[in-house]
């Protein structure tokens, strides 16, 4: 389409237009703050979105009701159209028409908004990892597929979709302004009146390198191959898992440790959302691993001072959203004896799940029933749990158990019973179906957990605001760190001296979900190296060669400009969370996440104005017109050289 060059900026919508000094700036208006949909592919299929190679160009149209869906899907007189859905909208039945309909449809930018929506929205499926988990039908049919419990019933699967065209976030502020008022100059009929070009559009380039599966974009990344020039087109699915032990491991050594007796207490560090970039996890990982990490902070000195018998190994898993990729990858190396432990040194495990509404609806102590008819298992599996009730009495906090014969809730434990009975438990804020309706949406944030500080403070004293989230979480926390605590083998009159910092608890869920570029979080590591967060928590005492050292940052002294860094020591390691499959070379396999994601080259998003087809028809016109002319002349020139520009040359017998 043609693009006019507008002198006015769509309507002076931007100051910045008057210093526009180039065709494409005069144009174009670049809209920031996007966040886009991408492709995922595993085994057998993909899902997400793209554009198409040069993007995808639509008309503006502002989506005012789920009625108004005829106009862009049937009568509507200038498709393709690009639709802005505001966020009430965004749900599966509006995403699915619109899918249906994608000849029409060139693309779609969601608002998102400044507040959660009412109600209740997870693009999830209702039954996470189901597939991944240790219920299925050899383990017990009767449990497999979340027969029994649907643990996400909000779920609508709409992150498992493929769409054809590419799909935005847009954050509601000025940009989001810029496009609203472009519409209604542009593209809002007024009184069944069609509008006229130009009219307002939007292109949005999000093109996507792997197609079809796991198994062909791995084949063609093959730098193995024939190929001169190899190209990426997708990469596995995985970060780093953090581990870290109340007493040195040998990390040299690996495979079963002798007379080594390890408590497993472990939490999701990852979240997913249907636009990747915002997927906070408030509640459906944050609450678990800061509520862990502030355990582990008030059992350091008591680990030092009255070591318990038994040792507590912290385990952070990354890509647990994603068929439980850091869980399954550790078990792996523990299996294969590339771990300082074994799964033999497994005395029992822990795991904190989602915990940031137990307000609502109190704490419970999931387990398996599977596993609990061993007569063994069963045992430990009640003084785990005795234990864990006698500690929230001494608290005042209200804990349950559901009945014995619930399966675990979606946990990185099950990983663990997929490769041998384990005593554990979950604690979870839910006794059945998830209390959290924005499972693995974007809308899993700080509002969502009531995150919220008195009018009138400033940035460095919100840091500082312990909130009743906080308060509720370092609970919980202590809750945690006394249980681990006893489970190890410590004593029982050391649980009154053993309470998690409510402080701290306030600063980790100000830094993890509403702002990382604080006091706390700089004075540790650069904001994006949690690795490093989770090792100055925990740090220790260890014997020095059982030890990691992480220098952290410090803060600026005064009349310094630098920071005063400093060395700590701690237990802490980094293990790769990568899929198995990938280190097998499995890439259709049933036992392991086989996620990948693709690569891209572009992701934007601009509004100009566009002509319409009449103009483009002239224009086309006239350039055909124009280049006729010009080979013309060429021709003619070409043909007359000798007449025209003879009259300048010497004769060719001319002499000096």
């Amino acid at each position: 389409p043609v693009r006019l060059i507008n002198t006015s900026c769509l309507g002076e919508l931007t100051k910045t237009c008057v210093s526009c000094n180039s065709v494409e700036q005069k144009i174009y208006i670049n809209l920031n703050d996007t966040v886009p949909c991408v492709r995922l592919l595993n085994a057998t299929h993909q899902i997400g979105c793209q554009s198409s190679l040069g993007g995808d160009v639509g008309v503006i149209h502002f989506l005012e009701s789920e009625q108004n869906l005829e106009y862009v899907l049937t009568t509507g007189n200038n498709p393709p159209y690009m639709v802005i859905l505001e966020s009430h909208l965004f749900n599966r039945d509006v995403m699915m028409k619109l899918k249906n309909g994608s000849s029409r449809i060139a693309g779609v930018a969601v608002i998102k908004p400044n507040s959660n929506p009412v109600g209740a929205f997870s693009p999830h499926t209702t039954c996470p990892n189901e597939n991944t988990g240790v219920y299925s039908e050899s383990y017990d049919p009767a449990l497999a597929h979340c027969n029994g419990t649907m643990w996400n019933p909000n779920g609508n699967g709409l992150s498992y979709e493929e769409f054809s065209f590419p799909i935005f976030s847009l954050k509601d502020d000025n940009g989001t302004e810029v496009i609203r008022q472009c519409y209604m100059d542009h593209n809002r009929a007024v009184n069944g009146s069609v509008p006229v070009y130009p009219l307002c559009a939007m292109e949005l380039s999000s093109h996507m390198s792997a197609v079809t599966d796991t198994v062909t974009c791995m084949r063609r990344s093959d730098t193995s191959g024939l190929s001169l020039n190899p190209e990426q087109v997708c990469d596995p699915l995985g970060n780093y898992n953090v581990w870290g032990a109340t007493k040195g491991l040998n990390n040299s050594a690996s495979g079963h440790s002798e007379n080594e007796t390890v408590v497993i207490a472990a939490a999701r560090l990852d979240s997913r959302a249907f636009f990747h970039g915002i997927s906070l996890g408030a509640d459906s990982g944050t609450s678990g691993f800061i509520t862990l990490l502030a355990a582990a902070g008030a059992l350091a000195n008591v680990t030092r001072e009255a070591p318990p018998p038994r040792t507590i190994l912290y385990a952070f898993f990354q890509g647990e959203s994603f068929d439980y990729i850091g869980s399954s990858r550790m078990v792996y190396d523990m299996q294969g004896d590339k771990f300082p432990i074994d799964l033999d040194n497994i005395h029992s495990l822990v795991e904190i799940g989602q915990v940031g509404l137990h307000a609502s609806e109190g704490l419970w102590v999931h387990t398996d029933p599977v596993s609990r008819r061993n007569a063994s298992i069963e045992t430990e599996v009640k003084n785990l749990t005795d234990i864990f009730r006698s500690v929230a009495t001494s608290l005042n906090i209200s804990l349950g158990e559901p009945d014995v014969s619930q399966p675990l809730p979606p946990a990185s434990f099950q990983r663990f019973l997929r490769a041998q009975p384990i005593p554990g438990v979950v604690l979870t804020d839910h006794r059945t179906s998830f209390t959290n309706s924005f499972f693995e949406s974007m809308y899993d944030n700080a509002e969502y957990l009531n995150l919220t500080f008195p009018a009138g403070l400033t940035p460095e004293e919100q840091f500082n605001y312990v909130t009743d989230t906080a308060k509720g979480l370092a609970k919980v926390a202590t809750l945690a760190a006394r249980t681990l605590y006893r489970q190890a083998g410590g004593a029982e009159e050391r649980l009154a001296g053993i309470n998690a910092d409510e402080l701290t608890v306030a600063h980790m869920l100000y830094g993890f979900l509403i702002q990382t570029k604080n006091p706390w979080f700089e004075a540790i590591v650069s904001p994006e190296d949690l690795p490093a967060l989770i090792g100055f928590v925990i740090s220790n005492h260890s014997p020095p060669q059982m030890n990691s050292y992480t220098w952290v940052r410090g803060v600026t002294p005064p009349n310094a400009t630098e920071p005063a860094g400093y060395c700590v020591r701690s237990t802490t390691r980094l293990a790769r969370a990568e899929s198995p499959a990938f280190l097998l070379g499995e890439f259709n396999s049933s036992t392991y996440s086989t996620w990948s994601e693709s690569r891209w080259k572009k992701i934007n998003a601009r509004i100009f104005l566009v002509a319409g087809h009449d103009l483009e028809m002239l224009t086309l016109g006239v350039g055909l017109a124009v280049l006729l002319v010009s080979l013309l002349i060429t021709f003619f020139v070409n043909a007359k050289a000798d007449f025209l520009f003879s009259s300048g040359r010497e004769p060719a017998n001319a002499t000096y």
